[in-house]
């Protein structure tokens, strides 16, 4: 079975680093323009689709990749969104217009949260597992409405009568993480697609087990897909000097900081992600190519790829081997890290067979304002 390649879109801006300020350091807004430019980076070579992140310290997911398909030829965009900010009769009808509006482009990523303050900004005051018990609701009542068969549904959370979509609707994916015992049961149920962050093959591995397991159990098979960021090279040498030169940028101080906030989360992903370092500079590789740097001041995805393409070309199907078929790949900045990746890493999956090759019908040559291999 091949495999999927996705990007990301940095809705919060972009940067040279993982940190946009600092010694050094610059910030790219995430104006449309410059999204657009990324966009139309992944559309052209080759990408499946792009991830948009939702939350207060980023452009709005639903209105950011509308604007961007009339900017774009085949790429799909895999919108996050939280299930309780809209009701599910409301988010069946946006993608289904999406869908329509876009050729079929949407893929779905149901976020249910792990900030309490996050979530108390929306006016949500649900505790961890009552959030998830939501969401269990909601994607009921959003894959009836999706069905184009109205829907009855009441529940704690959500009651309605003849919930469903005008005009019809287009398979629409959906893709959703957790690592908690309540966010695996809702996965198992209702998901197509089940992310993990990236974890070292040996930790994560019992986990895709788990969750076939509770699939099966629900009748069910999923796909999964891992989340990782990407610093790859002609030569290894020249990406673990980009890692070198993150951490040179890195003040103390704001790493103590990004990890007292991150020890809050009540996220049991994220806590996972901290417990790959702590907090420390030291044995930051915690895997082959695996390094967890990112990690020290990013919540969510914290680990990286780094090597050459062939070495990271390697890890890749060492994770399909364990059962991964969906990658979501970002690198700092994002549309240089986008060619250095999709120039020299998914030319080499092709080879293997693991991609699909390029349509034939090539897409939209993007213009790009930023050199992607300028000296730096």
């Amino acid at each position: 079975m091949t495999i999927k390649v996705h990007w990301f879109l940095p809705t919060s801006g972009d940067s040279r680093t993982v940190v946009p300020f600092g010694p050094g350091g610059h910030h790219r807004p995430p104006t449309i323009d410059y999204l657009a430019q990324i966009a139309q980076a992944a559309d052209h070579l080759g990408y499946e689709g792009v991830l948009t992140p939702t939350g207060t310290w980023c452009e709005d997911a639903w209105l950011v990749t509308a604007a961007l398909i009339r900017e774009t030829k085949r790429l799909k965009f895999l919108v996050a969104f939280r299930p309780g900010s809209v009701t599910p009769t409301l988010a069946a009808q946006k993608a289904a217009t999406f869908q329509r509006i876009s050729d079929g482009r949407l893929l779905l990523n149901i976020v249910t949260g792990g900030e309490q303050s996050e979530q108390r900004r929306f006016g949500d005051w649900l505790d961890h597992d009552e959030r998830y018990d939501r969401t269990d609701e909601f994607l009921t009542v959003l894959r009836g409405a999706l069905s184009g068969r109205p829907t009855d549904f009441e529940g704690r959370y959500y009651h309605v009568e003849g919930a469903t979509i005008s005009g019809g609707a287009m398979p629409t994916p959906l893709y959703f993480g957790g690592a908690s015992d309540a966010a695996e049961r809702v996965a198992a149920k209702h998901v197509d697609v089940y992310l993990a962050w990236g974890e070292p093959p040996e930790m994560v591995a019992p986990r895709l087990e788990r969750m076939r397991t509770l699939a099966a159990e629900q009748g069910r098979a999923l796909r999964f897909g891992i989340r990782l960021h990407s610093i790859s090279r002609d030569a290894a040498k020249d990406a673990w000097a980009e890692t070198e030169r993150f951490l040179e940028q890195l003040d103390p101080g704001l790493v103590e900081t990004a990890q007292r906030s991150l020890s809050r989360s009540e996220s049991v992903g994220q806590q996972r992600m901290r417990s790959l370092h702590f907090g420390s500079r030291e044995d930051l590789v915690v895997s082959p190519n695996l390094w967890a740097g990112y990690g020290l001041v990013r919540g969510g995805a914290g680990t990286t790829l780094v090597g050459s393409h062939e070495e990271v070309a390697d890890r890749i199907e060492e994770y399909h081997q364990l059962g991964f078929d969906e990658f979501i790949m970002s690198g700092h900045p994002h549309i240089e890290e986008a060619y250095w990746f999709g120039e020299g890493v998914l030319p080499i999956l092709r080879r293997r067979g693991l991609v699909e090759e390029l349509p034939t019908k090539p897409t939209q040559t993007p213009t790009v304002a930023y050199a992607p291999f300028s000296a730096r």
